[in-house]
């Protein structure tokens, strides 16, 4: 159960309003997903959290699907259930293939399990490793 009420455009105010628009705009769609209506509640940090979004998944040195397989693997890492659906269902619509989903869950689970044995038996860093 959400902790926060979802706002809708009608409920929404004006600044949480001028930011569904955006979302709206850039991503060519009529959908604002759960997540912005929860954060609506705070606009500033609405208006935050998206403006430093669209940064961070911008094109750059790392390919956009790139991108959203990062945002699945460190969302699974955290437990969060809705940024892995989310990012999941961006990373198919950006092309990411059942072979490509099953290889990276095979990568985040080999992660978790060498983390946690790694970090368990408290193994000191090689030194070429240091930089």
């Amino acid at each position: 159960m959400a902790t926060q009420t979802l706002l809708g455009d009608e409920t929404a105010g004006p600044e949480a309003r001028a930011v569904f628009d955006d979302i709206r705009l850039k991503r060519n769609t009529d959908y604002v997903n759960n997540f912005w209506r929860a954060l609506a509640h705070d606009p500033a940090l609405l208006k935050a959290i998206w403006e430093r979004l669209q940064q961070a998944m911008a094109p750059g040195a790392l390919d956009p699907l790139v991108k959203e397989m990062i945002y699945i693997a460190v969302s699974a890492t955290n437990g969060c259930s809705y940024c892995v659906h989310s990012h999941t269902a961006a990373a198919r619509a950006k092309g990411m293939t059942p072979a490509q989903h099953a290889e990276l869950l095979q990568v985040i689970a080999m992660a978790s399990q060498t983390n946690a044995l790694a970090n368990a038996l408290q193994v000191e860093v090689d030194e070429r490793f240091k930089t």
